[in-house]
């Protein structure tokens, strides 16, 4: 049975850049680095992986690996972001942190059942910082709401 996320690992341009964005920005502790000579299967590499943790004990982890192409894409929100769970009173301090430090911040946006708010960090991914509204429940009737949602979208896509 799986119990829950260890860690995401992705990409990064510069290792120093990374945690200044998630270690001194986010506030998420830098708690291992990881400078790798060689891969599993033998082959030499050169790269160094980071783990920032999370209150839950669960990582964002980086591979900076400076000597291999690697192109980072500009993404659409939803292509792909790293969505974070907060509190509302974070939420609103960290809409007026980013805004204070220049980084491209938006927000807020109200999905109906968590408000969002989204930055982009030093290698164009957006981190988007969720926080739950207290009165939306997981209940059966909202799975099945959910599902009908999926089938109904599922129908329109093949007409």
């Amino acid at each position: 049975m799986i119990k829950g996320l260890h860690h995401n690992a992705y990409r990064c341009r510069d290792s120093e850049e990374t945690r200044q964005f998630y270690e001194d920005f986010l506030g998420l502790p830098l708690i291992e680095a990881l400078a790798i000579e060689e891969s599993k299967t033998g082959r030499a590499a050169s790269l160094l992986h980071t783990f920032y943790q999370m209150d839950d004990g669960s990582c964002l982890a980086f591979f900076e690996v400076p000597d291999e192409d690697f192109e980072f894409k500009t993404q659409h929100d939803y292509d792909l972001h790293i969505a974070l769970t907060v509190d509302e009173p974070t939420l609103k301090a960290m809409l007026e942190k980013g805004k204070k430090a220049g980084i491209e911040t938006r927000g807020v946006a109200d999905h109906k059942f968590v408000h969002s708010i989204y930055f982009r960090d030093p290698n164009g991914y957006v981190i988007e910082l969720c926080a739950p509204m207290q009165d939306f429940e997981v209940s059966p009737p909202a799975l099945e709401r959910a599902r009908g949602k999926i089938d109904a979208w599922q129908s329109a896509k093949s007409i």
